[in-house]
């Protein structure tokens, strides 16, 4: 491990610039702490601070000159790796006929994502599963991937709604990463220790002005992913829920939680690995040109289950239930993990303010009081 301060991460900012990497980082935006397109250390949230709850969120400015006080916003990683909207190919009128054009390919970007928290680290590895490990592949997000240097930045507290300790993904990486710092401010020293976990982070910091890290730095950041489990106030028991959850497939509870949710999809929206789409054909007003896109969708959208036959969930409690069951559920059987990593996103996003964690609880005590 080695220590740099606020200056030598810029130059690791800059030194990734010069190995032709485009900059993604958190900026403050319309009160929110967004991932967007970063330079240098500037264009961080600074001295930024995060408060959520239960269908709350709000961004205050904090005494200290943290670079990453804060913890998540509602964009994460995905929307890069997995583009919200994407040309599939399109098609001109020719005669009596189409000529089918495929998508043109454009220059794959080379992304270094700086400032990715340990949960969604864990979301990327998730999505790797789904995209690019398993038998059926996304060539958008397999060439994106493949050329992602990233920089994690280990948490120092936990929002409100987070929940990543009980699901195993924070709030400290431990591998994964090209880097991870840990950020450090005592008394009047402000600096990083980093971790380099890759050949390309350790050629990287070769580079960069830096200095060993002594005993006393790496009690220092290990004392702050321990503070940061310690205030963590929300966890999630995952022992058997998928075949609590399975067994509890017409239980009332679905009810209650009906009543309240709007099926509006913020929480598929804004989680870091949901990653439902659909098709949707477009013309022009001559009919001439066409195109086929592929968009996000959510399993909360009416039309999502619509089919031939009809549409198989037409209920919110029938929607909120394959969610549910889905993501924290047979995801494990599909893919190995579950489908949540802890961010606390769906909580704070909800308009009614839904509780995964409560509403997971409230099916394992009547499990449990039925047994």
């Amino acid at each position: 491990m080695v220590a740099i301060d606020v200056e030598g991460f810029d130059h690791v900012l800059r030194a990734l610039q010069a190995r032709g990497y485009s900059l993604l980082g958190p900026i403050y935006r319309e009160g929110a702490i967004v991932i967007d397109a970063i330079v240098s250390v500037h264009d961080l949230p600074r001295g930024y601070v995060d408060t959520q709850a239960p269908a709350s969120y709000s961004v205050t400015r904090n005494d200290d000159e943290a670079l990453f006080g804060f913890v998540l916003g509602p964009v994460s990683w995905k929307k890069f790796l997995y583009p919200p909207r994407l040309k599939l190919f399109s098609m001109t009128k020719s005669g009596k006929g189409f000529e089918v054009s495929p998508n043109e390919t454009p220059e794959v970007p080379k992304y270094a994502c700086i400032g990715i928290r340990p949960c969604e680290l864990q979301a990327i590895a998730i999505q790797d599963k789904i995209f690019s490990d398993g038998q059926y592949t996304d060539p958008v997000y397999s060439s994106v991937r493949k050329q992602l240097f990233t920089v994690v930045v280990q948490c120092a507290r936990p929002a409100g709604n987070c929940f990543c300790a009980s699901m195993n993904t924070g709030p400290k990486a431990y591998g994964g990463y090209d880097l991870a710092l840990t950020e450090i401010l005592h008394d009047d020293s402000h600096y990083f220790v980093v971790d380099a976990g890759s050949g390309a982070g350790n050629e990287l910091l070769a580079e960069i002005p830096h200095r060993p890290a002594t005993e006393v730095d790496i009690e220092r950041a290990n004392t702050v992913t321990r503070s940061a489990a310690e205030q963590l106030t929300k966890s999630m028991e995952t022992t058997d829920l998928p075949r609590i959850l399975n067994e509890s497939f017409e239980h009332p509870l679905w009810d209650d939680i009906a009543r309240r949710c709007l099926s509006c999809a913020n929480c598929t929206l804004v989680c870091p690995t949901c990653f439902c789409s659909t098709v949707e054909d477009v013309t022009d007003l001559t009919g001439a040109h066409a195109e086929r896109w592929r968009r996000w969708d959510s399993c909360f959208t009416s039309d999502f289950t619509r089919i031939a036959g009809g549409n198989i969930r037409m209920s919110t409690r029938t929607r909120y239930r394959q969610w549910l069951t889905h993501k924290v559920g047979y995801w494990v059987d599909q893919f190995g993990t579950s489908g949540c990593v802890g961010c606390g996103r769906c909580i704070t996003w909800c308009p009614v303010g839904i509780d995964l964690t409560v509403e997971v609880r409230k099916f394992r005590d009547s499990h449990t009081m039925q047994s």
